[in-house]
């Protein structure tokens, strides 16, 4: 059964941005916070995750906390975030070197399991963006792709207000590449560039 359509890399362009801005302003924290909201069976939050590593190196990645969120009708989204094992084809999209430093072979030949360094780094919780409740608070960055477009206006609008109280000081909200904020929701965020929807609180 398919539960979500995600694999690892999605998206590339904006993930790689985002890290490329937001680990500068972070260098040195012992406690650092991310939120992937709406994370599916953890593709995206796994990528981060690998892609932080490779900049970050293994000392200071132990520091980066990452919160994988999700609505989760299905109620699988925790088993596999948690084992942490995808199918084969899931990870295609994956450089070699990177496949063969951060996966190994499960018992199942059809998956591979995740590095337990990465899996340690992210934690799964049930979560419905519509609550309006923040998932916690002193995030340094916030994912968000492919799901506020679902949303009506006026939700969308609620949900980026949500997010903006929910980020530190000069934290970074990552969007869809081809997500614009309402009108209502621009004096929140600056974008950083053109090349992809990435934003910092104001």
């Amino acid at each position: 059964m398919t539960v979500a359509f995600t694999y690892f890399f999605r998206d590339l362009q904006t993930l790689e941005l985002t890290v490329a801005n937001v680990l500068p302003t972070i260098q040195g924290r012992r406690n650092i916070q991310f939120w992937d909201a709406g994370c599916a069976t953890g593709c995206e939050p796994y990528t981060l995750a690998i892609l932080c590593a490779e900049k970050m190196g293994y000392f200071s990645f132990r520091n980066l906390r990452i919160l994988a969120t999700d609505i989760d009708t299905s109620d699988l989204f925790e088993t596999i975030i948690t084992k942490g094992e995808y199918k084969n084809e899931e990870v295609q999209r994956i450089p070699p070197h990177l496949l063969e430093k951060y996966f190994s072979a499960a018992e199942d030949p059809q998956y591979v399991r995740i590095a337990d360094h990465l899996r340690k780094s992210i934690t799964f919780r049930k979560h419905d963006l519509l609550t309006l409740q923040p998932a916690g608070s002193e995030f340094s960055l916030i994912v968000c792709k492919n799901v506020l477009l679902h949303f009506s206006l006026e939700d969308r609008i609620k949900v980026l207000k949500m997010f903006h109280s929910s980020l530190s000081a000069g934290g970074f909200l990552a969007t869809e590449h081809t997500q614009k904020l309402p009108e209502e929701a621009e004096g929140l965020f600056t974008q950083i560039s053109g090349e992809g929807s990435l934003f910092v609180k104001r």
